[in-house]
């Protein structure tokens, strides 16, 4: 009983350490007042902002950038689609002989299929010749064409080649965090690996722990900085497992699993590191909720060897891959007893 009560303390005073109230940018609100995640899993934040209509918070140049590939190619054929319906409309409304057809004088598919089409070829600058425009209207839609196809395609080059220049790291983190075994202590350890083939150098990890306190009968938001054994490598070719030692310096000495879900514990997590390719710093986040942290388990061995080769490949297949430890005293009663 003694035992047990002295545990309840250090843990509770383990999660009251002096430096409480780290302001990592989400505001004295957002960090108190909100149940969700801080960060998701995909390094997006849990915060929404409304009150600003929406010309005032667009920006066409970011959106467009934010967007994913398939979303950005998506609404590259959309935009063309719409510009080359607008102006086909625009050559219906000239008149029926606004365009003439060199090669039939019934138009295929209709008079709007066919401005739409030689909308197309105009936008493109193709003018494959079949079709042409007749009289001052049909020729002012052509030049106002013309003009909006080569600022269209001047953008969209720019558009396209900022999308590719821009560097951005992606880095896999592992599935769960763990609580193992650490020479004579225990450590909260998670593992990364770089998916792409591009080389980091100088990555920096930084780890923080929120937890919330019940201060003055209200529950509060608390960081705290989590030591690690190496924050910073010169090179990432391969995995890293990021360990935290949970000493009596450690805001986690004391406390167990079941006292971090009831604190909605989250473990959040920075790197910034330096792309070899374009010399630029790339960073990026994640997080791991108390119930994504795995007690008394480690991490599998990633590594590969070949028998007739001294090459080390890593398999990030087994990444996330952890296996049950014994608990500290089973195994200390096991060793005793070799």
């Amino acid at each position: 009983m003694r035992r047990d009560k002295d545990n309840e303390t250090a843990s509770a005073t383990s999660l009251s350490q002096t430096d409480e109230t780290r302001d990592l940018g989400f505001g004295s609100v957002v960090a108190s007042e909100s149940r969700q995640r801080l960060l998701n899993r995909d390094g997006s934040f849990n915060v929404q902002r409304t009150g600003l209509n929406f010309w005032s918070s667009f920006s066409l140049y970011h959106s467009l950038l934010a967007l994913s590939w398939w979303q950005f190619l998506s609404a590259l054929t959309g935009f063309f689609v719409l510009v080359n319906v607008v102006f086909a409309f625009a050559y219906v409304l000239c008149g029926p002989g606004a365009l003439v057809n060199t090669v039939s004088q019934s138009p295929p598919g209709g008079e709007l299929l066919q401005a739409f089409f030689f909308s197309v070829q105009t936008f493109s600058t193709i003018g494959y010749g079949n079709i042409s425009p007749v009289g001052i209207a049909a020729n002012v839609v052509v030049t106002a064409e013309s003009l909006v196809g080569l600022l269209s395609v001047a953008l969209a080059t720019g558009l396209i080649f900022a999308r590719f220049s821009r560097p951005t790291a992606k880095i896999l983190f592992s599935r769960n965090a763990v609580v193992a075994p650490y020479r004579d202590i225990e450590a909260l350890m998670f593992r990364v690996t770089n998916a792409r083939r591009n080389q980091l150098i100088e990555l920096e990890a930084t780890v923080l722990l929120a937890v919330f306190k019940e201060v003055g009968g209200k529950k509060l938001r608390r960081f705290y900085p989590l030591a690690l054994e190496r924050p910073k490598v010169v090179f990432f070719p391969l995995s890293w497992t990021i360990v935290h030692p949970i000493d009596e310096d450690s805001p986690l000495h004391g406390v167990t699993h079941d006292e971090l879900l009831a604190a909605d514990a989250e473990v959040l997590v920075l790197f910034t590191g330096i792309d070899e390719t374009f010399s630029q710093t790339v960073h990026t986040r994640s997080s791991y909720k108390a119930g994504e942290i795995v007690w008394g388990a480690k991490f599998s061995d990633i590594y590969k060897r070949s028998a007739d080769s001294q090459l080390l490949t890593v398999d990030v297949r087994r990444l996330h891959h952890i296996e049950p430890v014994p608990p500290r005293a089973e195994a200390l009663d096991e060793a005793s007893r070799r």
